[in-house]
């Protein structure tokens, strides 16, 4: 709204009268203020703002007779004559003139003069309206600019800088905003003992609200990952805190996944994102965990797997901004179109460019993004007959990583000995051929389940406890019950007889089938406890 006030003097000096110029806005909700110092709201279906608008010459205020309460307030005011500016057959402003200082009546020459006048002021006036507005609107653009640049230093400074350097895994990764900021981002969280997060999540919609809802969910993630380790319990304690600072009507997916690089172990937890993709031997197969997105409402549980990754695997973390891309026909990229790519290509350290030109392919020339596209990929290595890592196409030429101790425990009863096994595959898969890995599985189930028949006697209050120890030159798995007696020998050669009669013990033809499984069998009991260890050499073929 623009309001001008001045006098005005005829060319002849006769008269003076307070001239009041008021601009209209276009909107018919926006009312005319301030006539001749008194404000004054026009709603918009006032007969008067009606009237005006079709008749564009000058008007007598005596002279209407509308049922208007704007056209009372004007008269109170003591304007005489209002005269509509016009421009174009849009009204832009009104003329609104008081009695003559003179105090004589308006002539057929004033009306022509101020007729002509309106004739030469609107288009004028129009101008300077079309100038402050541009003005104005230079001023927003100039702010926005300010704000996203802003928002661009913080996402610059937020999203990682290098990539993760694991010994015999491959990582990349890719971001492409769909504006100058977006609400995509990706994390890696480095943990004391050497696991590693991957964060990958989407923030409804772009620009700098998605920005900034980013950096706080990026500050919470972090800070939940420190306290908590299990994945799920993160995006948990993540959501409650973000439910409470989130603007109205948005949200953040985000799938986080906590890798042990020394066995390839992988532990996951979804909230509302994409799910990822694994591929493997077999195919890409889905690591499909359920979850709400964060932000929408508290006390949000988590669905959280696991998996051990084999040398060769890789895992594709993305965001939608990839499957929901549009070609010109308006088909869409698709997650079937995503797996079958992802089915033809076996090189994780490749992927990313591989799928971008795919995309590049799919959208044509011209594309404009409509969303963000993340990428990271994450891939294991071959492991050579020499303890080196075969990655993609390149060779690190380093030596296997000694790795912590890993203990678990499983409740003694029938069937749990393939749990037993599994954990300990999972552990260890990578570092054994094929054939060794499977001597090794099948020495631990036999092991377990005798531990829990003649050790504990299937007793679920009494569990089997099972370490995994990697180091430089093998792989030790001991394996603890509470079956404790009298020193034992090693795999005493079994007696059919003698075990009927009951001197020797059951336990030693399980023993002796053992100790053909794996390179070295050592046994200990004490009072409480009896332990087996299993040894396998990395240096075996």
């Amino acid at each position: 709204m623009t309001t001008l006030r001045g006098y005005w003097r005829n060319f002849r000096g006769e008269k003076e009268v307070e001239v009041v110029e008021t601009a209209v806005s276009p909107l018919p909700s926006t009312p005319i203020t301030q006539i001749s110092n008194l404000d004054l709201d026009i709603a918009p279906n006032d007969l008067l703002l009606a009237y005006v608008q079709q008749n564009p010459g000058v008007l007598d205020v005596d002279q209407l007779k509308l049922d208007s309460p704007a056209l009372a307030a004007i008269r109170d005011a003591g304007i005489r004559l209002i005269v509509p500016l016009v421009s174009q057959g849009e009204l832009i402003g009104l003329i609104n003139l008081g009695s003559r200082l003179s105090e004589q009546e308006y002539s057929s020459d004033d009306y022509k003069l101020l007729a002509d006048l309106a004739t030469q002021a609107a288009p004028a006036l129009r101008v300077a309206q079309l100038v402050k507005q541009q003005q104005q609107e230079a001023a927003e653009r100039e702010r926005i600019e300010q704000e996203l640049k802003v928002a661009r230093l913080i996402q610059q400074t937020l999203l990682p800088q290098d990539l993760p350097a694991l010994n015999g895994w491959g990582v990349s990764a890719y971001y492409q905003p769909a504006r100058a900021v977006g609400g995509d981002f990706y994390d890696f969280i480095y943990f004391p003992d050497g696991r590693i997060g991957f964060v990958v999540a989407d923030v409804t919609d772009k620009g700098v609200p998605a920005a900034l809802v980013m950096a706080t969910t990026r500050t919470l993630l972090r800070a939940a990952a420190e306290r908590l380790e299990a994945p799920g319990a993160v995006l948990a304690r993540t959501n409650d805190v973000l439910v409470q600072e989130i603007p109205p009507k948005m949200f953040v997916t985000c799938f986080y996944a906590v890798l042990n690089p020394a066995t390839g172990h992988l532990r996951y937890a979804n909230a509302g994102h994409d799910v990822p993709y694994r591929y493997t031997a077999d195919g890409v197969v889905e690591l499909r965990a359920t979850g709400m997105p964060l932000g929408l409402m508290p006390g949000m549980g988590y669905d959280e797997k696991e998996v051990t990754l084999a040398p060769g695997e890789y895992v594709l973390l993305y965001s939608d901004g990839l499957v929901e891309a549009h070609n010109p026909q308006r088909e869409m990229f698709g997650f079937p179109r995503l797996q079958e790519l992802m089915a033809t290509h076996a090189n994780g350290d490749t992927l990313k460019d591989f799928l971008l030109d795919q995309l590049a392919a799919f959208t044509g020339p011209g594309w404009e993004q409509e969303d963000d596209v993340t990428l990271v990929t994450l891939q294991l290595g071959e492991r050579l007959e020499t303890g080196d890592w075969r990655l993609a196409e390149i060779s690190s030429l380093q030596s296997p990583i000694s790795i912590s101790p890993i203990e678990f425990e499983i409740p003694s009863a029938p069937g749990n000995e393939r749990l037993a096994m599994q954990r300990v595959a999972e552990v260890v898969a990578r570092l054994l051929p094929a054939a060794r890995l499977e001597k090794l599985k099948t020495a631990v189930a036999e092991a377990t389940m005798n531990a829990m028949e003649h050790g504990n006697k299937y007793d679920p209050d009494k569990p089997t406890r099972l370490k995994v120890l990697v180091e430089e030159t093998s792989i030790r798995v001991t394996i603890t019950d509470e079956g404790g007696g009298p020193p034992l020998k090693t795999a005493t050669h079994p007696d059919l007889e003698a075990k009927l009669a009951g001197d020797q013990s059951p336990r030693g033809w399980g023993l002796f089938l053992i100790q053909n499984m794996v390179d070295e069998l050592n046994v200990r009991q004490d009072a409480q406890h009896h332990t087996i260890e299993l040894v396998m050499f990395l240096n075996e073929s």
